[in-house]
């Protein structure tokens, strides 16, 4: 039997003072005008933790190291495929966050963690409101 790969997302909370830095997508189709995490794709021969470091550069500048992120939890979801998505948390990076793709996104600014807007991916929010984690979500499926 062909296994068919299952899409795979990276995103991650920066967080300070009780803010998260969030981005609003645009221009990709997916989610647009929806406010969510930095991320993206995990690439072929890429692992989780080099996918973060890969989309916190490209997306917003930010500078990680692989000791500076905590894994937070996994989402596995069903959207318009079968989907995994993991969270991981930045302790620590350098530089100021910046829309560095402004193709995929129109805003990128620090929210106030008990003030999210409505206007947000629905699964990064159910991921948010889990809390640090360690923690594993099934969304979307049918009991």
């Amino acid at each position: 039997m062909q296994h068919v790969g299952i899409p795979t997302g990276v995103h991650v909370l920066c967080e300070r003072d009780g803010r998260i830095l969030l981005m609003r997508r645009s221009g990709t189709g997916f989610f647009d005008g929806l406010y969510s995490l930095p991320g993206g794709h995990v690439e072929p021969g890429e692992s989780v933790l080099h996918t973060a470091v890969r989309e916190m550069r490209e997306e917003t500048g930010l500078a990680l190291d692989f000791d500076g992120l905590e894994w937070m939890g996994v989402v596995h979801r069903l959207s318009d495929t079968n989907r995994i998505d993991f969270f991981l948390r930045a302790t620590r990076w350098r530089g100021e966050a910046a829309i560095r793709e402004p193709e995929k996104c129109d805003r990128l600014e620090w929210i106030d963690r008990a003030a999210l807007p409505e206007s947000m991916v629905p699964y990064v929010r159910e991921a948010l409101r889990a809390g640090p984690g360690p923690w594993m979500l099934e969304l979307g499926w049918q009991r």
